[in-house]
């Protein structure tokens, strides 16, 4: 079925993995095969073989480093681009403003701005996805959002088509973006910075590492958050207040450092996972009155 399609992205020298295990491509490392996977090695040939799925009437699914989904057991029918290490290039534009492709890891662009002193992505430091995936869902943390820094974003509709968002364009809001609910797909992203001391930009992004890893489940395999905050309350104290703190399903348990994540603790399935947040979902509507809405992304 995907003949032509595989054809087209090894003539463009991309790497083509069939029955490819999503647990292996994924942060939560749960998932059944995807049928086809192709890592791009450019822009150029990502644009070939969008043009390709588009012919073959494909629609393919797009991930960074795979840090906010969970892919069922069952795996997925079909095609999945992955956006790796030959979209990381970052680069300095001059007048306080870089350009880092939608693979590049979200601490390696921290690093890279802390090397030309510019400051406003410290939040960033130590949440685990790429610039793309990041811009998607209007990332976050302790006080700051991409919303903040980011001043165009660089994508591709699904016939290979090149195009770009900026200001209000771009729809940022809580955990959203203009592409939440597109087919575009993420290529590249320019932010525009603050210049300030070197020694202060420092010393913000090894504190707000130092909380997270205080404060986080990073020795167990997550997808970070696993639902969005809820107007007027916190997620984690939701569930930690209706005793859920530890509760597991098969091998998937809520962290007994912080509720607010679901994590796999003993070789779970996505079924574990899955059956895990609808029990705290439903836990957490009959006793506190509130829907959680999950952040990952359920594939």
């Amino acid at each position: 079925m995907y003949e032509n399609l595989i054809a087209v992205a090894k003539k463009n020298d991309c790497s083509v993995t069939l029955d490819a295990p999503m647990s292996k491509y994924t942060s939560f490392k749960i998932g059944g095969p995807a049928k086809v996977l192709i890592e791009p090695n450019s822009v150029d040939s990502l644009s070939e073989i969008l043009k390709a799925c588009f012919k073959e009437n494909v629609k393919p699914i797009v991930l960074g480093n795979g840090s906010n989904v969970i892919v069922k057991d069952e795996g997925i029918n079909g095609v999945v681009i992955m956006m790796g290490s030959a979209f990381s290039k970052i680069e300095y534009c001059g007048n306080n403003m870089v350009k880092a492709q939608a693979g590049a890891n979200l601490a390696t662009l921290c690093k890279f701005a802390l090397e030309y002193n510019l400051t406003g992505l410290e939040f960033a430091y130590g949440i685990p996805g790429t610039v793309g995936g990041a811009a998607f869902m209007n990332a976050g943390a302790y006080g700051g959002e991409m919303k903040d820094v980011v001043m165009v974003v660089n994508h591709m509709n699904l016939k290979g088509e090149r195009g770009s968002f900026q200001g209000s364009q771009l729809d940022f809001s809580y955990r959203h973006s203009a592409y939440v609910n597109s087919d575009l797909i993420i290529t590249s992203v320019i932010f525009y910075l603050d210049t300030e001391n070197p020694e202060g930009i420092k010393n913000k992004m090894e504190d707000f590492l130092r909380r997270r890893k205080a404060k986080q489940p990073l020795e167990y395999p997550s997808a970070g958050s696993t639902f969005k905050r809820p107007e007027g309350f916190f997620a984690g104290a939701l569930i930690e207040e209706c005793g859920l703190k530890g509760f597991s399903v098969g091998g998937a348990a809520v962290s007994e450092k912080h509720a607010g994540f679901v994590i796999n603790k003993d070789n779970a399935t996505a079924k574990d996972v899955l059956d895990l947040i609808d029990h705290i979902q439903k836990t957490v509507n009959d006793s506190k009155g509130v829907l959680l809405e999950p952040e990952v992304r359920i594939i």
